[in-house]
């Protein structure tokens, strides 16, 4: 096993036990806590469109830009407390559908980019995923679970890209990889056109 695979699983076994940490050191205490943790832990699961924007940035960072799935929820969450205090961002749903296509764009063509410029890129999109959340927190929610549960799924679900674009390396994987970006850039596509109020 290379080194990769093993700090692939490496964090992916730390990922799965500090998910599984909160409902445990939660479990006692008061509803709107675990509530709060629970609401934002699926809430990322639940929206397709912010699925695979998430799981692109994983897959566009995979083989070598690992500071992208790290840069992308930190951002989200201070995107999310805009969104919580009710600070305006126009066009939020057209953000997260160009981000679906832009991200799945680079994907389907191997595209790299300079470290600043991907991680301004993936940035600016983290914005308004993390808007959406924050305007979406329920109001008995606690602000703080709420956002530590939507950042610990937004990392798994760029392990989950990172994990599987680490298949670029090989033959048929970087075609698989390459396919993927071009699914998720076609999702993306349909998501503004509903934004835009075009699709049926």
């Amino acid at each position: 096993m290379n080194d990769r695979a093993q700090a692939l699983r490496r964090i992916t076994g730390l990922v799965l036990i500090l998910t599984a940490a909160p409902g445990i050191a939660w479990a006692h205490e008061q509803t709107g806590v675990a509530s709060g943790f629970v609401s934002g832990f699926l809430h990322p699961a639940l929206g397709l469109d912010h699925v695979i924007a998430m799981a692109a940035v994983g897959l566009w960072g995979a083989p070598a830009v690992w500071m992208l799935p790290i840069n992308f929820p930190l951002i989200m969450a201070a995107g999310g407390m805009l969104g919580a205090l009710g600070v305006p961002l126009p066009f939020v749903e057209i953000g997260i559908a160009v981000s679906g296509i832009a991200l799945g764009v680079l994907v389907a063509l191997a595209t790299r980019a300079p470290l600043w410029a991907a991680m301004l890129l993936v940035g600016v999109f983290a914005v308004f995923h993390g808007h959406a959340h924050g305007t979406e927190l329920p109001e008995a929610a606690n602000p703080l679970a709420y956002g530590a549960g939507f950042v610990l799924m937004t990392g798994l679900l760029h392990l989950s890209g990172i994990a599987f674009g680490l298949l670029y390396e090989r033959p048929l994987g970087a075609r698989a990889v390459r396919v993927c970006g071009g699914l998720i850039a076609v999702s993306g596509g349909y998501f503004l056109a509903s934004a835009l109020g075009l699709a049926a």
